[in-house]
């Protein structure tokens, strides 16, 4: 099946008189992964261990465990520092926050531009905090 971009899907949710209706012609197209699954499909594609994973995201392995079996749901910082840890591109970052209904690092604010930039330039976690802290900014983790 044919994904259906966003703004195609957004005009038909406009103009589509019955939300039934549209829920049921547009069912498929709704993301049925989560992001304990995202996030194990992105860890999957790494040579990492869950232990290296959980101290390059400066947190505990049990908190790690919890988040990939899905009993944890991260916040939108702690999803940040997977990300920084696995070492995933920025489109996967963004991926993730919306998959996780978190707002998207947006650049036009200055805490999301070091954390993209960081993100982008695969910049450890401790670099990306000691930056935001330079610029009086709330760190990670």
């Amino acid at each position: 099946m044919q994904n259906k971009p966003t703004d195609d899907l957004q005009n038909e949710l406009m103009s589509e008189p019955s939300f039934d209706s549209y829920m049921n012609e547009n069912r498929p197209f709704f993301s049925q992964q989560s992001v304990a699954e995202l996030l194990t499909a992105l860890y999957e594609q790494q040579d990492i261990s869950k232990a290296a994973l959980a101290r390059k995201a400066g947190m505990s392995e049990v908190y790690l465990h919890q988040v990939f079996a899905g009993r944890r749901n991260p916040s939108r910082d702690r999803l940040l520092c997977l990300c920084v840890g696995l070492g995933v591109t920025l489109e996967e970052t963004q991926r993730l926050l919306k998959q996780a209904s978190y707002a998207q690092l947006y650049p036009k604010i200055k805490r999301d531009a070091i954390i993209s930039y960081g993100i982008a330039h695969h910049t450890s976690l401790e670099e990306i905090n000691d930056h935001l802290f330079s610029e009086n900014e709330k760190t990670l983790c």
